[in-house]
């Protein structure tokens, strides 16, 4: 093997092993959200702590990066703006739909409705934007929505009013992320990936801690210490230090072998929820994983080929072109 080669495996290697990381830590988001409802602490409440540690960190790295830049390269107010409204739709109201899902919801099923994502990306593609639905997206859906309906129906007592509204909260926060990944593209393109970023979570968070002070006051809640030490935790290990390592993940091994990497995520909340909330995991709960990872797995591979990839790449070079 030579030295360039050798270079470009590790360089591969370590993509993977951040991207792994990444999706990891972020499985954990769920976990950690039931054991903070535990201190009796409201969605907007945890959502505003959560976005507060994390500001600093991203504002202070889209200062750095909109200094970088040379003033020809920095994006103009119409990109910044669209940027900052397309961040308050994936993490402000993604993420309270998603916060206030888990309070009658399973750490395993929340994971799990939101990694079907994908297909809603490619069903509101074709809804708004007029992209082709292709077979392999449907099988997939299929295998994976079935999955959900197995799960959530092996055992019909836990059906209850609250936990069905629940998880249509957290469908819809699918949904919303959905629209977020469609908007974001060509916002990415435009700002480069960090810049964006910062600027989407930036103004996501300010959004929020408006929203808490309109609602609750300029008081954050009162929480034991551990409550505290569970929400810091939040904010850096399921938020800051994720969304850096995805980022530099996909820097080297591309978005789709980044896609391919998160498959493991749902296997890491589900085995938490089992040990550290003591869930429930039986037959159905399996069959139904294995159906929703499958059907996002199929669905992935294949759109990962290279020649998929390199007509992928053309077409969003043609729409940058236009």
């Amino acid at each position: 093997m030579s030295q360039a080669t050798a270079h470009t495996a590790r360089w591969r290697l370590i993509g993977f092993l951040l991207s792994a990381v990444g999706s990891m830590l972020f499985a954990i988001k769920g976990v950690l959200i039931k054991l903070i409802y535990v201190y009796q602490i409201d969605t907007t409440a945890l959502l505003a702590v959560r976005m507060l540690l994390s500001l600093p960190v991203f504002f202070g790295v889209g200062l750095l990066e909109w200094r970088r830049r040379p003033a020809a390269q920095r994006p103009d107010a119409r990109s910044i703006g669209l940027a900052a409204l397309v961040g308050i739709l994936g993490y402000h109201v993604s993420s309270w739909l998603d916060f206030a899902g888990l309070q009658s919801v399973e750490a395993q099923a929340e994971r799990l409705i939101l990694f079907t994502y994908p297909f809603l990306v490619i069903l509101f593609g074709r809804l708004i934007f007029g992209h082709r639905l292709r077979f392999h997206a449907l099988a997939g859906a299929g295998l994976s929505y079935a999955g959900l309906l197995v799960m959530f129906g092996s055992d019909p007592a836990r059906l209850t009013p609250a936990m069905i509204g629940g998880a249509a909260m957290i469908l819809a926060a699918a949904g919303t992320f959905a629209l977020y990944q469609l908007f974001a593209r060509e916002l990415i393109l435009r700002c480069g990936p960090a810049l964006f970023t910062a600027i989407a979570m930036s103004a996501a968070s300010l959004s929020v801690i408006a929203h808490f002070a309109l609602t609750h006051g300029v008081t954050l809640p009162p929480a034991p210490p551990r409550a505290w030490a569970l929400m810091i935790g939040l904010a850096i290990f399921s938020t800051i230090v994720p969304t850096f390592m995805m980022s530099a993940g996909t820097a080297r091994i591309g978005a789709q072998g980044t896609a391919i990497i998160s498959t493991i995520s749902p296997v890491v909340t589900i085995a938490l929820a089992i040990v550290v909330l003591g869930e429930p995991f039986g037959i159905g709960e399996a069959a139904g994983t294995l159906l929703v990872i499958g059907g996002v797995g199929l669905f992935t591979w294949i759109e990962s080929r290279p020649g998929r990839l390199r007509a992928r790449r053309d077409a969003v070079a043609a729409e940058v072109e236009a």
